[in-house]
C-alpha cells in the first residue's frame, strides 16, 4: 500500500519502504514549489514543484524547488551526498561505491549518463526524474543496498529492473526474496496509448506481453506498471514485497507533471532513495 505524507512539498511514500528505518525515500508530485508551468487550456498562478532544468522554467526556481524536496525528505545536505543522471532511456546502471563519487550539491544537473543507480553506501541519495515514465525504487534491507531506476517503455523493454536485481546480486549478495520494491506515479494503463510496433517489440521479448495491452475505440492502451511488476516477479521478488502507487500522471495534471498530457510543456518529478548516514 502507498500512503501520502501530508506535508509541503507533497511526498508519496511506500509503506513497505517506510518499514525499513535506515531508508529515506519518496516520490515527488508537482505540488509545493515556486514554479509556474502552464497546462493546456488553463493557467496556473504558481506553486509547481518542478525539479528538472528545462527551457520551461527558471534555473533559480528549480534550485529552490530541489532544496524544498530535500526538506520534504528530511535530508540534511551536510550529511548526504547526491547522485542524479543524464537519462537516456537505456538499461545503463551505475554503481556508486563511495561518497566521493557523489556530488555535494543537489542543485547541480546530473553528470552520469544512464537510467539506473545502485549503492550500499550510507549517506548517498539516489534520484531519477520522470514526467510519465515509471520510477522504480528498490531496497535490500538485509545487505543494506538501494537502487533507483527510470523505466520508460525503452528501459522496460530492455529489462532495466531485471538487470538491476542481477547487479545487486553480483555486487552485494542480494537475494531477490529480500528485495522491497516500489513503483511510483507514472502514466497508467487507462492513459498510455501505444503503437502496434511497440506491442510487437514487447511480444518478441516477453511471454506475458499479451496481458499488458487492451484495445478500445481504435486505440491500444499499454500497462507499463504491470510490465515492471512482472519483471520484479520474474526476477524473484515476492508479490507481497512490491508496492504499486496506481497513480496515473497523465490522468491528474493538477497533481502530477505529464509529458504526454501536457504536450511536452511540463516539469519533472523526482523519485529518491538512500541509506541514512
Amino acid at each position: 500500500m502507498i500512503t501520502k505524507e501530508t506535508i509541503r512539498p507533497e511526498r508519496v511514500l511506500s509503506q513497505k519502504l517506510q518499514a525499513v528505518p535506515e531508508v529515506v525515500h519518496g516520490f515527488s508530485t508537482r505540488q509545493g514549489g515556486v514554479s509556474a508551468i502552464s497546462q493546456p487550456g488553463r493557467s496556473r498562478s504558481g506553486g509547481d514543484l518542478n525539479l528538472g532544468y528545462s527551457e520551461h522554467d527558471a534555473e533559480e526556481n528549480v534550485r529552490t524547488n530541489r532544496k524544498r524536496w530535500l526538506r520534504a525528505l528530511s535530508v540534511d545536505d551536510q550529511d548526504f551526498r547526491f547522485v542524479l543522471l543524464r537519462q537516456e532511456h537505456s538499461k545503463v546502471i551505475h554503481t556508486i561505491r563511495n561518497r566521493e563519487e557523489a556530488a555535494d550539491d543537489f542543485t547541480r544537473p546530473g553528470t552520469l549518463q544512464g537510467d539506473g543507480l545502485i549503492t550500499d553506501v550510507p549517506g548517498v541519495l539516489l534520484t531519477v526524474q520522470t514526467a510519465d515514465c515509471v520510477p522504480v525504487l528498490l531496497c535490500d534491507p538485509v545487505r543494506r543496498a538501494v537502487g533507483a531506476f527510470h523505466a520508460g517503455w525503452r528501459g522496460t523493454l530492455a529489462r532495466i529492473v531485471e538487470h538491476a536485481i542481477e547487479s545487486m546480486q553480483e555486487l552485494y549478495g542480494t537475494k531477490p526474496a529480500d528485495i522491497i520494491a516500489a513503483i511510483g506515479p507514472s502514466i497508467g494503463p487507462e492513459s498510455y496509448i501505444v503503437s502496434t510496433d511497440l506491442l510487437q517489440q514487447f511480444a518478441a521479448e516477453f511471454d506475458y506481453a499479451a496481458g499488458l495491452s487492451r484495445k478500445s475505440e481504435q486505440q491500444t492502451y499499454f500497462d507499463l506498471w504491470e510490465a515492471n511488476h512482472q519483471q520484479l516477479l520474474r526476477a524473484g521478488v515476492p508479490a507481497n514485497n512490491i508496492d504499486v502507487t496506481g497513480m496515473d500522471t497523465a490522468a491528474d495534471t493538477t497533481r502530477f507533471f505529464s509529458y504526454r498530457a501536457e504536450h511536452g510543456r511540463t516539469g519533472r518529478m523526482m523519485s529518491s532513495i538512500g541509506l541514512q548516514p
